[in-house]
């Protein structure tokens, strides 16, 4: 009881560029990504191949460009770095160079967290200017479910803390595994062991700027494999969320991946039911939200795109109707029902809210049948992959300076070419 008075709360994920800070407050809804994905999704092959710290690189990129993925975590490991402080190291570079939003990294052991946080110095312009804008966070399982403290990702936590960094306590049981199969007993429990997190970093610094990640998985209970597409999945992070807000936490959950193996017709409906959940009920940092498939093995930057449209909607469900003298529109009815044209087409009132009450996807297709043949008939994952290349090719983030990189890479064992 404590520790809940004096938790952080309302806080603020930085950005780079300020105009991308997070406030977690209330029932504030951001999405994004995250994951330790170990392939890369090829649409246009059909087949999976093994993820490089180029495509989390990549991944960032097209992030920045994407109005509804709101930050940046980790969704891939680097399988061509073998050496694991490397992989940590470079990882964060790859992040931090291709986004201007907020970034979630993990780190494997304490010793890895100094030379990272010595590096963001260098970024932010020195320790001080760090510590007063952290614009990366970290992603901590400091738990083993079922309700066991995971030692070496403590002592991570105890270095990202004393460096300022905010956290993310990741608890991630698997219900029907390492969680009750129950759905009330899976949050329950996911609960009890982000709050003992809590207990843990207020001890050491109270009020450090905390997102507590109750992050229960599903398992089909058929094979014992993850199912993060399922509906479950959906209920069980929106139980989460309804929990945060009850205690009034800033707090964040995994919602919007998907089972299928392919950004296709299954994808679409796993995605999208289970991120409006979590939307609706209020979660203030989705992860996982975009681009993942196979149960968070495979990852898509194609699906970046698709699910870039996705999610706008899902942000005008979560946005709700506003109601007022004004949006009833009486008058307006009787501007086009007595003596007016009989239909609202080109009332001022329509021109006026087409930029504020509706939105309007990117790359999806809400043509006639007509239109759609005299365009080519074009395929959704085609355009995202058009969209995708054109952004790899022609974008290049220049807020990390040539000068600032060229010191980086001279101080710091930088792998991307």
């Amino acid at each position: 009881r404590k520790m809940l008075e004096i938790a952080a709360r309302d806080i603020t994920l930085c950005g780079q560029d300020p105009k991308h800070d997070l406030l977690l407050s209330g029932s504030r809804v951001h999405f994004g990504t995250a994951g330790a994905a170990v392939h890369v999704v090829d649409p246009a092959k059909n087949e999976y191949r093994e993820s490089h710290l180029a495509d989390i690189y990549d991944a960032a990129r097209i992030v920045e460009k994407m109005d509804n993925i709101h930050f940046f975590q980790r969704p891939m490991v680097a399988r061509d770095i073998d050496d694991p402080a490397a992989l940590d190291l470079n990882t964060l570079y790859a992040a931090v160079k291709g986004t201007t939003k907020h970034v979630g990294v993990s780190f494997t052991e304490a010793p890895f967290v100094g030379p990272c946080i010595t590096m963001l110095h260098d970024i932010a312009g020195g320790e001080v200017k760090w510590r007063a804008r952290p614009f990366v966070s970290n992603s901590n399982c400091f738990v083993v479910p079922p309700l066991r403290f995971a030692t070496e990702s403590c002592l991570v936590m105890e270095e990202t803390v004393k460096a300022g960094m905010p956290v993310l306590l990741l608890s991630a049981g698997q219900a029907g595994a390492t969680a009750p199969a129950s759905i009330a007993g899976a949050v329950a429990q996911a609960l009890a062991e982000v709050i003992a997190g809590l207990v843990y970093v207020n001890a050491m610094v109270p009020g450090h700027p905390c997102i507590v990640g109750t992050w229960p998985f599903v398992s089909d209970l058929r094979t014992g494999a993850m199912s993060g597409g399922s509906g479950e999945q959906g209920l069980l992070t929106a139980a989460c969320a309804q929990m945060l807000r009850h205690f009034n936490l800033p707090g964040g959950a995994a919602s919007g991946m998907a089972d299928a193996k392919m950004p296709d017709a299954q994808s679409g409906y796993e995605k999208g039911s289970t991120a409006v959940l979590a939307g609706l009920a209020g979660l203030n940092m989705v992860y996982e939200a975009a681009g993942m498939h196979a149960s968070l093995l495979g990852f898509c930057l194609e699906s970046l795109i698709i699910d870039n449209d996705m999610l706008g909607q899902c942000m005008r469900c979560v946005r709700g109707i506003e109601v007022n003298d004004n949006t009833l529109a009486i008058s307006v009815m009787k501007d086009v029902c007595i003596g007016g044209p009989g239909h609202y087409l080109g009332h001022d009132q329509t021109i006026g809210l087409m930029q504020t009450e509706y939105v309007y996807p990117s790359v999806s297709d809400r043509s006639s049948p007509k239109e759609w043949e005299e365009l080519g008939k074009p395929v959704l994952v085609e355009e995202a992959r058009k969209r995708k290349e054109e952004i790899l090719a022609e974008f290049h983030p220049e807020h990390i300076s040539s000068d600032l990189d060229q010191l980086l890479r001279s101080r710091y064992d930088i792998r991307l070419a």
